[in-house]
């Protein structure tokens, strides 16, 4: 009996919403906790503040454009993300893309960018991007991760070793050259200072891990090069006006011409935020065992980077070592980040000008330390025991972030990782006539060879029918010299069909009906009847040819061709019993 066809409910889709998490924050708030949470802002800021410094020097922006991001972004993201206990500002991921912008276009042409990419995450948040943001392959990002580590540590050898080169080109390999053809201009009093902050630094992370090292090395360096009146080359040196707090609101130029100049590089910006604040959310996650919303993490994200460039601000997104510092320190609701953003506003107005004071070794000297841990060399050495595919993508895409840029490193890295995908997907997707003969046939052991008459052939299509298996399904159906009188397509195990497979399924059906032979399809799954439904294929194959088993279909073919019935009256044959 054919299989009546009843159309699948499409599931039902969860509106659009907006409700940032810090609503359901307070849920059983109490005195103590509030002082946690103080406590845990004031740490952060500690944190935040020579890393905000030293990530938007090394962006090509100067000191106050990274204490404005921490500040916006970081209040911002805390009022209007999905997970509470993210600290957001300035990270070492924009480090390469800022600066090559910067050399490029200008800091002006930097603000648009910014503002564009949380456009884009607004947008991506409303349209409910999370979800496939996340699925990013690791090998992907895992290569970009690295080469992003390199240029940042190439990006600061001329301050580690006292050469006074100017502004250097965006190419990490270039900034290599040339540092190598000034190597022999080492400053040895400066080399030492940012080897000494390096030693610090970790020195401070094995003794007393809940110490903030880059603290400690920027207090202790800054006084001794301050006191020592060393000839060590201060941020002072290179920008003159450090004082004040926020500037009023403005607009960068939104000419239609800058806004096509800036909208790639908006897309990278836009990227590399969704990639790192979902992480920075699953990683809060993890640490606390709560559920972020990656949608409005995206939406809170995108409304921080709109904003912080009308201050002057850079890029900021979500960061996971501050996050997970938050957490550590106590910080449970977004009064941590909020109290960290009013504890950085307030230096802002009160210390700035003692950023003047900072030398750019030390700095240097951090960054160094954040590339190192940014490297992630121990996954990186670990890809080249996995999968040779997966290895060739992660040193592909580090390589092209090296060498090239960030943008052709994931679109190449992307680009790659879907061909490797398609190509396992159609290795798994097999088509084949079934031979009764075989223990792993479709009726199980109570079907014979005789059972499945002359002029009936049974093919089985086993794993997802896309574009990339729709080629091997038609070279199987054309090996078919002559046309049978039954077709039997057996789809259990094809869980997914799209408009190629289905195309190719039609083309097959149509020439077997041409040439006088029925097809019938025998177990179909809810996407591809759905799919077949909406499309009209079904009209094609006819809702008498559409049975619930192949069974079901093998009996009817038995008696479209006028052979006794079978299975009998009683069922099918009982399988043979073993002798006692």
């Amino acid at each position: 009996m054919a299989w009546s066809l009843t159309r699948p409910q499409p599931p039902t889709k969860e509106a659009w919403r907006f409700r940032p998490a810090i609503l359901d924050a307070f849920k059983g708030y109490n005195p103590r906790q509030a002082v946690k949470d103080v406590q845990a802002g004031f740490v952060v800021a500690v944190v935040a503040l020579p890393l905000a410094i030293a990530f938007s020097i090394a962006s090509g922006a100067d000191p106050h454009s990274g204490l404005v991001t921490v500040v916006i972004t970081g209040a911002l993201v805390a009022l209007f993300g999905g997970t509470r206990f993210g600290v957001a500002g300035p990270t070492s991921s924009f480090v390469t893309v800022l600066y090559a912008i910067v050399a490029t276009h200008g800091f002006e042409q930097l603000l648009l960018a910014v503002m564009l990419a949380g456009v884009l995450l607004v947008l991506a948040g409303v349209f409910r991007l999370g979800t496939i943001l996340k699925l990013i392959p690791y090998p992907v990002t895992t290569g970009f991760t690295a080469g992003i580590a390199v240029t940042i540590l190439l990006g600061q050898l001329p301050d580690l070793l006292g050469l006074n080169l100017g502004r250097l080109p965006p190419a990490p390999l270039e900034r290599l050259i040339i540092v190598g053809r000034h190597v022999a201009e080492l400053h040895w009093q400066t080399f030492a200072i940012g080897a000494a902050a390096i030693a610090i630094i970790q020195l401070v992370k094995w003794k007393t891990p809940r110490v903030p090292g880059p603290v400690v090395a920027l207090v202790l360096l800054t006084a001794v090069v301050a006191l020592l009146d060393l000839p060590v080359a201060t941020v002072g040196d290179r920008f003159s006006n450090l004082a004040g707090g926020l500037q009023a609101p403005r607009l960068p130029g939104l000419g239609w011409a800058s806004i096509q100049l800036a909208l790639p590089d908006a897309l990278v910006i836009a990227f590399l935020c969704a990639v790192e604040s979902l992480s920075t959310a699953v990683v809060a996650d993890g640490m606390a065992g709560t559920r972020h919303d990656s949608n409005q993490e995206l939406m809170g994200q995108g409304l921080a980077n709109m904003v912080s460039p009308l201050f002057g601000g850079i890029a900021g997104v979500g960061a996971i070592a501050r996050t997970a510092t938050n957490l550590q320190a106590g910080g449970r609701t977004p009064v941590a980040a909020l109290v960290h953003s009013a504890f950085v506003l307030l230096v802002l107005y009160i210390a700035g000008p003692l950023a003047a004071l900072i030398p750019f070794a030390v700095l240097a000297g951090i960054l160094v330390v954040v590339a190192w841990n940014v490297s992630q060399h121990r996954r990186v050495l670990h890809f080249f025991r996995m999968p040779r595919a997966d290895a060739g993508i992660m040193l592909c895409t580090f390589l092209i972030t090296v060498v090239f840029n960030l943008a052709a490193a994931i679109i190449v890295g992307l680009l790659f990782s879907s061909a490797i995908f398609m190509r396992r997907m159609s290795d798994m997707a097999h088509v084949e006539i079934v031979d009764p003969t075989k223990d792993d046939h479709p009726f199980g052991h109570n079907v014979r060879e005789e059972d499945i008459p002359d002029g009936v052939v049974i093919y089985s299509i086993d794993g997802p029918f896309f574009f990339g298996a729709a080629d091997r399904f038609q070279e199987t159906m054309a090996s078919v010299a002559k046309a049978p009188k039954v077709v039997i397509l057996r789809m259990r195990a094809v869980p997914y069909l799209d408009a190629t497979g289905l195309n190719a399924l039609e083309d097959a059906i149509t020439g077997l009906q041409k040439r006088g032979t029925r097809v019938m399809l025998a177990g179909i799954q809810t996407q591809p009847l759905d799919l077949m439904e909406r499309s009209g294929a079904v009209r094609v194959v006819g809702d008498q040819n559409l049975f619930r088993r192949a069974i079901d279909a093998l009996v009817e073919a038995r008696r479209h061709l006028g052979l006794p019935p079978w299975p009998p009256a009683g069922g099918p044959p009982a399988p043979a019993q073993p002798s006692a």
